[in-house]
């Protein structure tokens, strides 16, 4: 990775997930295998609005969680060896201390600020916290680990 950040098309290049699943549209202010933030443009006509909650939609705090997870593993994959990274998938394996402080309304830009707390061989252990303008929505912990891809 040469700049400081990724566009949507260079994070597809490192992770597996498509639309609708893809959550992060790019990752900006990364230092390499430290920290990045996320971008995250909740969108009125996002998958989960009509059910969640009719005439009052809300982002699931599961999907939040699962943004942090994306952006750690994009943070991770582009910062390791490509050869290392190659026809490998980062999992996550749990979540610590996930808080839901604000609920996040469609039609915003979410703001995830995460960042790598330590690594210990395949196993990463990260911290996040989500905003809105400045306002914080959410932080949790987590942890991921690198598999081979089958």
């Amino acid at each position: 990775m040469t700049s400081d950040k990724l566009t949507r098309k260079e994070i597809e290049n490192l992770l597996p997930h498509r639309d609708p699943m893809l959550l992060i549209d790019e990752l900006i202010d990364i230092k390499k295998l430290h920290s990045a933030t996320a971008i995250m443009n909740v969108k009125k006509d996002g998958f989960y609005v009509q059910g969640h909650f009719p005439g009052q939609p809300v982002m699931p705090g599961v999907l939040i969680v699962e943004a942090f997870g994306q952006a750690a593993a994009a943070l991770t994959a582009a910062g390791i060896d490509k050869k290392e990274y190659e026809n490998k998938l980062v999992f996550l394996m749990s979540v610590e201390k996930a808080k839901f402080r604000n609920p996040v309304i469609p039609d915003c830009k979410l703001e995830l600020k995460i960042e790598a707390i330590r690594s210990h061989g395949r196993v990463w252990k990260y911290k996040g916290e989500a905003f809105v303008e400045g306002k914080k929505m959410a932080d949790a912990q987590w942890s991921a680990t690198i598999v081979d891809r089958k």
